[in-house]
């Protein structure tokens, strides 16, 4: 009887604490919908427990990349349900790493939801293959768009894959003073748009940074002359901010732009996204801001994440490696005039979206559910 009355114990285990605002804000979104649902007691294998242990409203966070599979073993062992994800967590390089726990979990007995992830690029037989061994053993797998569930089930998982959305599509704003933004340099005088940019990395690896400096420094100035507007390039995660002055170098109103240095959450960077009149962005979070806040926006989709949401919003963006800057620029020039309909189609659009984001959390509390019924019985 004891057992059946306290809390659930849930591990999560992703890409966090590692001052990705996109990933933070969705933890966020997994831990508050937890927490509306079921007692929970919540552990976040984290790359940095102190990082997590401050920002979210979790009761432990352990550091998952120093502990020995022995220990990994002890902690999850003690769980009920472990979570793996969300986010673009499945590809080449880190693969295996992610799944380490998902294989423990198998061995325990430990049910394991994989949480709207996305996945790829997955090329690579031995991380194709972690991926299908680890999946195939999972009581719920969930995607967040339909291009990692045809990836997924290229590589051999034979169980069904739900398509569900990301969850920082239920991410609510906090208040950020305009003193604090003003701060740094921006002005709100003009129209104001919103630039992104990320780096490349294991999981965008066929970015050119310099061909894609070029591309948004050209797009940034049209923006400044065609709509007599400044530039406000907002930084995701920390190297952001070296490529966005990256960026400004190659413009030649580089005048007109600013660089948002300071550290936000994503709550706040939420609310800041509402002053913007539209936005440019690489980065998928960023975009899904500018949904959350109506704001109309052109996106430059690196990888599969970004043009599945893209799609759900009923947009057309090509890859950015086949995109000149005077597409772009054609893009742009269109995408202004026709603002209002976007933000239209956004605002139509967005409630299921979000609803669908909904949808993992509630299997995530019939597993439960069911699992204490079994208990109890």
């Amino acid at each position: 009887m004891e057992r059946a009355n306290h809390p659930y114990r849930i591990g999560i285990s992703g890409s966090y604490g590692g001052m990705n605002l996109g990933d933070e804000a969705i933890l966020d979104g997994i831990i508050t919908q937890l927490r509306a649902s079921v007692p929970a007691e919540i552990t976040v294998f984290s790359l940095n427990p102190q990082d997590t242990e401050r920002r979210h409203d979790v009761d432990r966070a352990v550091p998952v990349r120093s502990l020995t599979r022995k220990e990994s073993a002890a902690e999850v062992g003690r769980l009920d349900l472990f979570i793996l994800g969300g986010g673009g967590i499945l590809y080449d390089r880190d693969a295996a790493t992610y799944l380490r726990e998902v294989l423990i979990a198998k061995e325990l007995g430990v049910p394991v939801v994989v949480y709207a992830v996305s996945a790829g690029p997955l090329v690579d037989p031995s991380a194709r293959q972690a991926v299908r061994t680890a999946l195939n053993a999972a009581t719920v797998v969930t995607v967040r768009d339909k291009q990692a569930r045809r990836l997924l089930e290229d590589v051999g998982v034979d169980r069904e894959i739900h398509l569900t959305a990301d969850p920082a599509l239920l991410l609510r704003e906090e208040p950020l003073p305009i003193e604090a933004i003003k701060a740094e340099g921006v002005e709100f005088e003009r129209h104001l748009v919103g630039f992104s940019v990320r780096e490349p990395g294991p999981a965008a690896p066929d970015i050119d940074p310099d061909e894609y400096y070029s591309l948004l420094a050209n797009a940034a100035d049209f923006v400044i002359e065609r709509l007599d507007a400044d530039v406000v390039f907002v930084s995701m995660e920390r190297t952001d901010v070296q490529h966005s002055h990256a960026v400004v170098a190659h413009m030649k109103n580089a005048e007109r732009a600013e660089v948002l240095r300071r550290s936000y959450t994503p709550q706040q960077i939420l609310n800041f996204v509402g002053h913007l009149e539209f936005t440019v962005g690489m980065r998928l979070h960023f975009l899904i801001f500018s949904a959350l806040r109506e704001i109309p926006f052109v996106a430059l989709p690196y990888a599969s994440k970004v043009k599945g949401f893209i799609e759900d919003l009923e947009m057309e963006t090509p890859p950015l490696g086949s995109i000149s800057a005077g597409q772009l620029i054609a893009r742009l020039d269109r995408s202004w005039d026709t603002r209002n309909e976007t933000r239209a189609k956004i605002r139509r659009l967005l409630p299921a979206l979000k609803d669908r984001a909904r949808e993992t959390n509630r299997m995530v509390v019939d597993i439960l559910t069911a699992q204490r019924e079994r208990e109890a019985a």
